[in-house]
């Protein structure tokens, strides 16, 4: 049985759309071709940091969830650290509690909003 997994990521503001969406390309190959599974994927967009990283004091956040086993991790934090494009990450084992509240919101985010009459 695979683990499951969140990573987020914030890539650097000072890259363009399609600068973005590549790297976010990069790590989501890094997960698919090391026999791992993206479940869902994220994009917070452009927030503010809670204090500066690397001089910079906004980033473009990305999130996994994905399954797969162990090396994986390390696999991908090490690109994390090769790609000058990534100021930060934190990627996370999830237990059966937090994998069940993920899939819980996303349900919740999926459903069209009903209107009250």
């Amino acid at each position: 049985m695979s683990n499951k997994y969140e990573t987020v990521f914030i890539v650097t503001p000072v890259l363009s759309d399609a600068q973005v969406k590549e790297a976010v390309n990069k790590f989501r190959d890094v997960i698919n071709t090391n026999n791992a599974k993206v479940v869902y994927e994220e994009d917070w967009g452009l927030r503010k940091l809670a204090y500066p990283i690397k001089h910079k004091s906004t980033g473009f956040y990305y999130r996994f969830e994905f399954e797969g086993d162990g090396p994986i991790i390390e696999k991908l934090e090490t690109e994390y650290k090769r790609d000058e494009r990534i100021i930060r990450f934190l990627s996370v084992k999830m237990d059966k509690y937090m994998a069940q509240y993920a899939e819980r919101k996303r349900k919740v985010s999926t459903e069209p909003e009903k209107t009250q009459e």
